[in-house]
């Protein structure tokens, strides 16, 4: 079983989306999606 990592909006804290987990990764993953609280695309960010 692979762990997931947890993206949430940079505006409204909300955790909207999540993907696997790569092992050579080192800085956080940064993406521009849609935001279903917010209603627009806005960057969301990994959480730990």
């Amino acid at each position: 079983m692979s762990k997931k990592t947890i993206l949430a909006c940079t505006d409204c804290g909300s955790r909207n989306y999540s993907y696997p987990e790569k092992a050579d990764q080192t800085e956080r993953l940064e993406l521009k999606k849609f935001c279903k609280t917010c209603g627009t695309h806005t960057v969301h960010r990994e959480t730990k």
